[in-house]
């Protein structure tokens, strides 16, 4: 298993696994997995400056242009869940962000995100850079994640491996 200081990454929030996200299996449905990372991912862009007024007041904001998500152990209804966020790279237009789900309690890792991230002017909906603040307030984050070990899932390809 994958060994970080989620310490050191940025804590993007916590939630409970709703009862209707549970799917015929007695596990959260893979939809709510995206649903909950989104909440991960809000909780980013407030951080950044990014978030819901911040589209309201300038008209910009960031569309997802790649997800990907590990599905690592189960987790059910009325589990609590704990997200950190890795910022991997950033470019003054785009971010690259990988979201780990824990296990609230027992500390398990239960799923990854990785997400390609694109800032978009809505007036033109075209690509724009980042607001000076926004993009300093990202450096910083990232300059504090470049100590961290890139994530062993990060930029995974979906494959039959055969021996």
């Amino acid at each position: 298993m994958e060994q970080v200081d989620s310490n050191k990454c940025f804590a993007s929030g916590e939630l409970t696994v709703q009862s209707d996200w549970v799917d015929y299996n007695g596990h959260m449905n893979v939809g709510y997995y995206v649903v909950a990372f989104d909440k991960a991912t809000d909780a980013l862009l407030d951080h950044l400056g990014l978030g819901a007024s911040y589209r309201h007041e300038r008209d910009a904001s960031v569309f997802v242009l790649e997800a990907h998500v590990t599905y690592d152990r189960e987790v059910v209804s009325g589990d609590g869940l704990r997200f950190t966020t890795q910022i991997l790279d950033h470019d003054a237009k785009r971010m690259h962000v990988f979201h780990r789900m824990y296990h609230a309690v027992d500390h398990y890792l239960a799923a990854t995100n990785e997400l390609m991230i694109m800032h978009v002017d809505l007036k033109t909906r075209r690509s724009a850079p980042f607001p000076a603040a926004a993009l300093e307030r990202l450096q910083n984050l990232k300059r504090d994640h470049d100590a961290l070990p890139r994530p062993a899932a990060a930029g995974r390809t979906i494959a039959i491996r055969r021996s």
